[in-house]
């Protein structure tokens, strides 16, 4: 398949944005409006339990939610809020800038509409860890086709030659930050 020069040039000048943050390479397919009242709210008295991984990292997830063994991890799942935790290989930790070269152009490549909004270094109680904040549609309803505007928070960390990948999501608007914080900080390796 031969791709036009043009088309190329016009993907690649989508890929950073004037205000530095990153765009989709996906022309086709824009953000879709935020909810008014947004489903995914994690309710501030929600019970959370230990899920203890075969392959040695354990994190706290809400009680009652559906579980989804995916490809080198497993997937927590309520309506559209989502925690996903994979892990990988790596010859070392990631950084800020490894993860804007590797990380946000496959996100881009395989999400709906991903806008990255912010790349940084962060700490966990598990070790340092790269913090990756975007947007992005939901996967369309089976159903309706409908797609929601869903944000984002991915944590990469890093322990002897494995990288862990922890991606949480909900409707964006909702107040999960507290309940995020509790999620991402309760990872530990085995």
């Amino acid at each position: 398949m031969t791709v036009h020069p043009r088309t190329v040039a016009a993907l690649a000048a989508l890929l950073i944005l004037s205000s530095g943050a990153f765009l989709s390479a996906s022309a086709q397919e824009k953000l879709v409006a935020p909810e008014k009242n947004p489903p995914g709210d994690i309710p501030d008295n929600q019970v959370f339990v230990t899920y203890n991984s075969p392959d040695g990292f354990s994190l706290k997830v809400p009680e009652g939610w559906s579980r989804a063994a995916i490809d080198h991890g497993v997937k927590f799942f309520d309506k559209y809020d989502e925690i996903d935790a994979t892990l990988g290989t790596a010859s070392a930790a990631p950084t800020v800038a490894s993860a804007r070269a590797s990380e946000v152009p496959d996100l881009m490549k395989a999400g709906h509409a991903v806008k990255v909004i912010a790349v940084k270094d962060v700490k966990l109680a598990a070790g340092t860890a790269v913090r990756i904040s975007y947007l992005s549609n939901s996967a369309p309803n089976p159903v309706t086709n409908k797609q929601i505007r869903v944000e984002h928070e991915r944590f990469i960390v890093f322990k002897g030659g494995k990288a862990l990948t922890l991606d949480m999501a909900a409707p964006a608007g909702a107040d999960n930050v507290d309940q995020w914080q509790l999620i991402s900080n309760s990872l530990q390796w085995k």
